[in-house]
């Protein structure tokens, strides 16, 4: 069972939370996936609130979610996404050559998931480490041949890998920061493990295209805090790490790759001035900015309920792809149930069989979901909407 704390100040520098942003009500765990003979059972329930902090302006949730009832027994495989792995793949081929490295050079991975990643290092012979809270997840990597730690990441676990094994030359943390209940413990942390002459890489879903594509529905409770490279930058700051290079990605509908070291780099003025400039245009450090994005979260809920209540009227039978984290927010928020969505498909055989957290819609096998025929096919994992297309077409 998980529960979930109240913050009345910023996870990062302390500030008042005074500036609202979206608030979702109580909604439950996004990946906590429903045994058919608990379908009677209520979910345990906990507000989904994103405010901004008046000092720094780091987006976070007013409430934050026990992070062990989260990830120890995670739901979330990434190599169940072809699009996915390709990116990890161009990824480690770039680093391998960008870095220098070789066998030589070691390179850890901060919440490594199944080794979708670290497995194109191995492949290369390169030595690598993956440290993995969920150890369903880590389980799978370690029968892959990805050497993993099954540990929460922090100063403790950082201090022990270096006094093992060394410094990292490069220390991945893709997608994870927004997962980091305790910032300060996560980012120190990275930066021990780098060292005084290592690198930090980070991915993360950039909040600008978050507020202007109205992403709301990657607002969920392991979603701990909503990432602008300003507020990136401050906190990497704060623990002698300088942004040195970054890269805009159409990952997750747009996400900021950054390159961090405590070591001078040669940096890339020319990214992080455009991003730099976008977002102080945009107003990133202002209220104005986030006020007024609740509102438009309403009318898009507003317009997919009008559209449900047309296809219903017209006896269209509708089905949705993707027993997805978002899929499960934008659900819930849109009060959908198993009455007006029959089925989801995933390629995941460890959530099929299961309902979905709220709305109690099955979830079965994408062959299930193409012999039904349905009229209509809701794609909730939007980011990878070309690929889904693709398998169900």
């Amino acid at each position: 069972m998980s529960s979930a704390t109240r913050i009345t100040a910023c996870r990062f520098c302390g500030g008042a939370l005074s500036i609202g942003f979206c608030d979702l009500g109580a909604m439950p765990l996004a990946n906590s996936y429903v045994r058919p003979d608990h379908a009677a059972m209520p979910d345990p329930a906990f507000p989904l609130n994103a405010v901004v902090c008046e000092r720094c302006y780091l987006v976070q949730l007013d409430h934050i979610a026990d992070a062990a009832g989260i990830f120890t027994d995670y739901a979330y495989f990434s190599s169940f996404s072809s699009t996915w792995l390709a990116h990890a793949a161009a990824f480690a081929h770039n680093a391998i050559a960008r870095h220098r490295l070789g066998p030589q050079r070691f390179v850890a991975e901060i919440a490594s998931n199944d080794g979708y990643l670290l497995r194109n290092f191995v492949a290369a012979g390169i030595p690598c480490l993956g440290v993995e809270p969920a150890a369903n997840v880590a389980a799978v990597a370690i029968a892959a041949g990805v050497p993993t730690e099954i540990a929460f990441f922090g100063r403790a676990r950082a201090r022990a890998i270096v006094a093992e094994r060394g410094h990292a030359a490069l220390v991945i943390a893709n997608n994870v920061l927004a997962h980091v209940p305790d910032l300060d413990d996560f980012v120190g942390g990275l930066a021990i493990l780098a060292g005084p002459d290592g690198v930090v890489s980070i991915e993360a879903p950039h909040l600008l295209a978050l507020i202007e594509q109205t992403q709301f529905d990657t607002i969920y409770h392991e979603h701990y805090a909503y990432w602008s490279l300003h507020a990136m930058r401050q906190v990497l700051a704060a623990h002698g790490l300088e942004v040195f290079a970054l890269e805009v990605l159409p990952t997750h509908g747009t996400s900021l790759r950054v390159s961090a070291s405590a070591a001078r780099q040669d940096t890339d003025a020319s990214a992080l001035a455009a991003v730099t400039a976008r977002e102080a245009a945009a107003g990133i450090a202002g209220p104005a900015l986030y006020l007024g994005f609740d509102a438009r979260v309403r009318g898009v809920l507003g317009a997919f309920a009008r559209w449900l209540d047309a296809a219903r009227r017209e006896g269209r039978r509708v089905a949705a792809y993707g027993a997805a984290a978002k899929g499960n927010t934008f659900l819930n928020a849109a009060g959908v149930g198993a009455a007006d969505i029959t089925m989801v498909a995933d390629r995941n055989p460890q959530k099929q069989g299961r309902l979905l957290p709220g709305s109690r819609i099955p979830i079965v096998s994408p062959a299930t979901l193409i012999a039904a025929r349905p009229d209509d096919v809701v794609i909730l994992p939007w980011n990878i909407a070309t690929e889904v297309a693709g398998e169900i077409a």
